[in-house]
């Protein structure tokens, strides 16, 4: 993303906003219901299914695995989080 970086770098992630050429290993900017509602995260796809995805949120939480719907921007459940 040009210009969306601290002082007007390019951002250091590139996203897949197709869901349609989702895959593994993609990363991707997914949003979070309830009281994270309005922050974008950025995940790498784990898993990709016809109707939704797996989504690693990184390695600050290596063991985390959230469910998020199969759209350009993921969408994951406040409760999936918890």
């Amino acid at each position: 993303m040009k210009g969306m970086g601290e002082g007007g770098e390019d951002c250091p992630f590139e996203f897949n906003f197709d869901a349609a050429t989702f895959k593994v290993g993609d990363t991707v900017s997914y949003r979070v219901t309830g009281s994270f509602e309005g922050f974008p995260f950025v995940g790498t796809l784990l898993e990709v299914h016809d109707d939704h995805v797996i989504i690693s949120p990184g390695p600050m939480e290596p063991d985390a695995r959230y469910r998020g719907t199969r759209e350009s921007r993921p969408v994951v459940d406040e409760k999936e989080i918890a």
